[in-house]
């Protein structure tokens, strides 16, 4: 479908940014016109040499960077009456549900079991069908969980007229929407000053469209993307991809613009989030808590001004945050205990 044609009725008057008047939801996904927040990040960095800046992509309607590929991969998808499926760890499948809801379109989302309960009651609030599998948050093999389930119901002969997956692994219009808007918006917001860029990997979108616009302007910039030291794990929307086939890849990935791949293990990431809402204020995912351990680490050895992507907020996953602080609190009280009767720790 023609890209002026699909969102027309739902937004045909031009968005007043400025006064900050909608005719549609839609119009509320980030553009350059319409840019989310670049932050700096003060308190949790020693380095002043190497500054970090947070895009807060919360600032979306749905509430994460997803919504700006949901919008860019409905725009030629032909629908034809058909129900929207897609697997998805969270954000993909809300920011579809939102704006299959402003198409009139019906819409399923298969997830991962073990993903934070929040995500499925947002999903079911927004009237999508949500299909539960046994399957990791961020699986390796595609003919497996949820995206195994979706590539047979796309598929197969009993069900294939009756769904379409936007199929955001081998999309090519994920990596056009980072493309178009959100390397465009880092290098106007930076005045072209960014030296690091760190994204997270998960179906590498991101850090292939973004990459490839800044090192268009400038082959300098570092482009680092963070991954899952752990195969299981609670990062919703990171994939581990070291190590594994390229076969298993996500298809729309650009090594060629990736310069370093860190991997990050669960517990830095959640103590890095905590540490930045108790010290800068921002509320932010796990998977932002990874990049930001990251960032931090190049800071101690490098300078320039860096910006990494915060993907979404921490209200998906406070019953995964609930469990870190338990857990933590438990040790503080152990080692309290400890501290007062010396004599039982000797023994």
């Amino acid at each position: 479908m023609a890209k002026e044609n699909i969102f027309s009725k739902n937004g045909n008057e031009r968005p007043d940014h400025k006064l900050r008047v909608y005719s549609s939801i839609t119009q509320l996904i980030a553009s350059l016109e319409n840019m989310t927040p670049l932050v700096r990040v003060n308190k949790i960095n020693p380095e002043k040499a190497f500054e970090i800046y947070l895009k807060l992509e919360r600032y979306n309607p749905y509430g994460s960077i997803k919504d700006r590929i949901a919008y860019e991969m409905l725009m030629d998808l032909e629908i034809d009456g058909k129900t929207l499926v897609e697997p998805s760890s969270g954000n993909t499948g809300i920011a579809l549900a939102g704006l299959a809801n402003a198409l009139g379109v019906s819409v399923e989302i298969v997830v991962p079991e073990h993903v934070p309960e929040e995500t499925k009651v947002i999903l079911k609030l927004l009237g999508a069908k949500v299909t539960e599998v046994d399957d990791a948050i961020c699986p390796k093999f595609p003919n497996e969980g949820a995206r195994g389930l979706v590539s047979a119901m796309v598929r197969s002969p009993a069900t294939k007229d009756k769904y379409v997956s936007p199929n955001q692994y081998e999309n090519e219009r994920n990596v056009q929407a980072h493309y178009r808007t959100t390397g465009p918006e880092i290098w106007r917001q930076t005045k072209g000053k960014v030296t690091h860029f760190f994204a997270g990997m998960g179906t590498c979108g991101t850090i292939t469209g973004v990459g490839k616009y800044l090192k268009e302007q400038n082959p300098g910039v570092k482009v680092i993307a963070v991954e899952p030291s752990e195969v299981e794990h609670k990062l919703a929307g990171l994939r581990r991809i070291t190590g594994i086939a390229e076969e298993y890849a996500p298809k729309i990935l650009d090594r060629s613009v990736v310069d370093d791949i860190v991997s990050v293990s669960e517990k830095d990431a959640y103590q890095t989030a905590i540490e930045l809402a108790r010290k800068d204020g921002i509320l932010v995912g796990p998977t932002t808590g990874a990049i930001v351990y990251v960032a931090l680490q190049y800071s101690k050895s490098n300078s320039g001004l860096a910006v990494g992507i915060s993907p979404d907020d921490a209200f998906k996953y406070t019953s995964f945050y609930r469990e870190f602080l338990e857990e933590a609190s438990k040790k503080e009280k152990a080692l309290l205990k400890n501290a007062a009767n010396p004599s039982r720790q000797k023994s």
